[in-house]
């Protein structure tokens, strides 16, 4: 990260030095263009590369490493079901205490990405970049061997805790009525619907992970007000879903070949969609545009 930043403020330095001079500003002296530069954002191309490099690391890391890393994430996007149903269980009926009830749902997001944990939603993002930057067969197979592995985790990760929530008395009673009233809604989508609502899901969760690392200061801010937009937005997020459904699976209400097909398979494809084929490849685009 500290190669990030002094990337980036010696190329806001050089852009400040550019523009004074074209402008026919008032020479700075280099502390002066120092102190600008600092107050800059840092380039598109360094936010870009620092994605990428971090896709090329998670890419490398070993099976077990990947394993082990999915399975926590997985277990902890469990607390972004969990959180949200015991604050509407304590608070009043109405639309804007279910508003300040879902805020719960970026606690599984801050733990996770604060963690360094491995999030299939996340690796849509960091791991597609490595790929459209050196495009191939040995690049595709990286990146599918990561998908794969992270997202099998998260869903194993995800099914242990919905599992246990389902087993074992937790919770108090009205906040297992509102985990259940929270997964029949989702589940009263269409294929179609939940498809749709995946890609803003997707498209969100990968503009987090642009902003996180753009953020030096407000990483923990970015995560909840963009986490908060998928809560309220009722959008599908494949592993924070999965968790909700698989809790009616273990509760008996929906079978797992239903979970699979009219959740899985829609909210995986518009979150890939939405994170991978719509935001990824613009930000990519948006490089390659300015080296051309």
């Amino acid at each position: 990260m500290d190669i990030q930043k002094e990337g980036g403020r010696q190329d806001n330095q050089e852009a400040v030095r550019s523009a004074s001079r074209s402008a026919n500003h008032v020479e700075l002296s280099r502390s002066e263009e120092r102190e600008v530069a600092q107050k800059l954002p840092p380039s598109v191309q360094v936010l870009h590369e620092a994605v990428r490099i971090q896709g090329e690391m998670e890419m490398d890391r070993s099976t077990s490493a990947l394993v082990w890393s999915a399975l926590a994430a997985g277990l902890t996007m469990g607390f972004s079901m969990m959180v949200p149903a015991m604050l509407q269980a304590h608070l009043p009926e109405g639309p804007a205490w279910k508003m300040l009830a879902m805020s719960g749902y970026a606690v599984g997001f801050l733990i996770v990405i604060l963690a360094r944990q491995q999030l299939f939603t996340e690796n849509t993002m960091t791991a597609v970049l490595p790929f459209m930057a050196r495009p191939g067969g040995r690049s595709l197979l990286r990146l599918l061997r990561l998908w794969g592995i992270v997202l099998l985790g998260n869903l194993i990760g995800g099914a242990v805790f919905a599992f246990a929530l389902h087993q074992m008395p937790m919770l108090e009673p009205a906040t297992y009525d509102a985990l259940r009233e929270s997964a029949n809604e989702l589940m009263r989508n269409s294929a179609w619907a939940l498809f749709s609502k995946g890609i803003i899901a997707g498209w969100l969760v990968a503009t987090m992970v642009w902003l996180v690392t753009a953020a030096e200061d407000s990483k923990a801010l970015v995560i909840i007000v963009l986490a908060w937009l998928i809560g309220i937005g009722g959008f599908a997020h494949i592993i924070v879903g999965a968790v909700e459904v698989l809790f009616l699976v273990f509760d008996g209400q929906v079978g797992f070949m239903d979970f699979l097909t009219h959740f899985v398979v829609p909210a995986l494809a518009g979150n890939v969609a939405g994170g991978s084929l719509i935001f990824a490849l613009i930000s990519h685009a948006q490089v390659r545009s300015d080296e051309a």
